[in-house]
């Protein structure tokens, strides 16, 4: 329908403009007030027999890799990290009732699986609908290839129930154990209006419009269900998630992630990142934890700092990224070496030496942040930080190695964690149902 002419879309507009008012061919009663509809069931086949269509295996760098959304485990975790995010929390407005919320969450599924698949969302898209009405679809996408894109979704501890105990949707007593809110770190200075939310999506992509169009439109369809709370823009992923990608750096000019989980260490994936149907509960089995933190680096300070201190915080060379022990980027730190007068090579508050699964019982996180310049302050100093981004088993790996690092890290000279949130992020979905549908049975 794309090439139509206009004189052909003004003969049919009117019967078209009914088409989309009837409920059952929008993506849903309310969700027609962000857009202008299009079958839930429908559209659902539609995009689930292009899919396998248009698969392909991908490539991190392709800007025509396509991810399939549906899957026993959720896209954007171990998938290839992009090297752009729109991350979003959203906030489930208030009167919304149960079937609306499981509403949003299938409207939001039927438009993911269509972007992923690197088509408009809707019946017909950006710009073949009627002029009466809005378009389904925001367009700025239209020519641009899917870039690899990766639509990620997460409940928050408040969905279940609110900070004064109100359950809205008939969910607390479906709760994880182990999802409440983190913990008040030694030295966090959080900006509630930039932590936690009930609700969150992480889009990433090799292209930062593509990511951004896949934002815009979800919030579009939230209207009248959720609103959004705050949202952090990323680039240049500051951790390798495949041993097919070159480690990158992060705002302070050295590598990071090097010792990151791969996703072709399927052992210690399902070890350490995905949930076990043994933890509980059943519906987050194939699932994981999404922790975020917004870190806001004091750039100007870092800057004037000389090469051999800013070594030693890390505690690996800023050029090659290897340990201050010897070896390659790769080498096992060796934390017993010492040099002048018996000082141990790499210091007891250097980076790499409390984020040591040594040091903290084993435990591993699967990162996947980015780098962010949101402008500057007040005082002219760069706004700018890691958005950091960790998945894990259990909340209880990240708060392990956080606290570790909050109390010694010769880091939080140069750093300050400015926002916080924690989201359960169940499994895949499949195609004919929705993304979390296993928690409203």
């Amino acid at each position: 329908m794309t090439g139509w002419t206009r004189s052909k879309r003004a003969e049919s507009s009117e019967a078209r403009a009914t088409e989309l008012a009837a409920p059952t061919r929008g993506l849903s009663r309310r969700g027609l007030l962000g857009l202008a509809g299009a079958s839930v069931a429908g559209i659902g086949l539609g995009v689930a027999g292009d899919r396998v269509a248009l698969v392909a295996t991908p490539s991190a760098a392709s800007a025509s890799a396509v991810y399939p959304f549906y899957g026993s485990h959720q896209a954007g975790i171990v998938t290839p990290a992009q090297d752009r995010l729109h991350f979003a929390a959203f906030d489930v407005s208030a009167g919304t009732t149960r079937a609306e919320l499981i509403e949003l969450l299938q409207d939001w599924t039927i438009a993911a699986a269509a972007m992923t698949a690197g088509q408009d969302i809707g019946e017909y898209g950006a710009v073949s609908g009627p002029y009466d009405a809005p378009p389904e679809d925001t367009g700025e996408a239209q020519g641009l290839p899917t870039a690899g894109l990766t639509i990620t979704f997460g409940f928050g501890p408040t969905l279940f129930e609110t900070a004064d105990g109100v359950d809205r949707f008939g969910l607390a007593a479906r709760r994880p154990a182990d999802l409440t809110p983190l913990p008040h770190f030694p030295g966090d200075d959080l900006d509630t209006g930039r932590s936690d939310g009930d609700l969150c999506i992480q889009t990433c992509s090799n292209d930062p419009q593509v990511a951004v169009h896949a934002i815009r439109n979800l919030s579009r369809i939230a209207f009248g269900r959720a609103a959004l709370r705050w949202s952090q823009l990323g680039f240049g992923r500051t951790s390798s998630t495949s041993t097919t990608q070159a480690t990158p750096r992060n705002l302070f000019g050295f590598k990071d992630g090097t010792a990151n989980i791969k996703a072709e260490e399927p052992d210690v994936v399902t070890d350490q990142v995905w949930v076990s149907s043994s933890d509980g509960p059943a519906w987050l089995a194939g699932g994981s934890y999404l922790v975020v933190r917004r870190i806001r680096m004091t750039i100007e300070t870092w800057d004037r700092s000389i090469l051999s201190e800013q070594e030693a915080v890390f505690g690996r060379t800023k050029g090659a990224g290897a340990p201050l022990s010897g070896g390659t980027e790769f080498s096992e730190p060796d934390f017993t070496l010492a040099g002048r007068e018996d000082r141990p090579l790499i210091g007891a508050t250097a980076h790499v030496r409390l984020a040591h699964p040594t040091k903290n019982q084993g435990v591993k996180l699967l990162r996947r942040g980015y780098n962010f310049v949101d402008g500057n302050d007040d005082l002219g100093r760069l706004e700018a930080g890691l958005f950091f981004i960790s998945f894990q088993r259990s909340p209880a790996q990240f708060t392990a190695v956080q606290l570790n690092l909050a109390k010694h890290d010769a880091l939080n000279e140069y750093i300050r964690h400015v926002g916080s949130a924690l989201f359960a992020v169940p499994a895949g979905a499949t195609a004919g149902s929705y993304v979390g549908a296993p928690l409203f049975v």
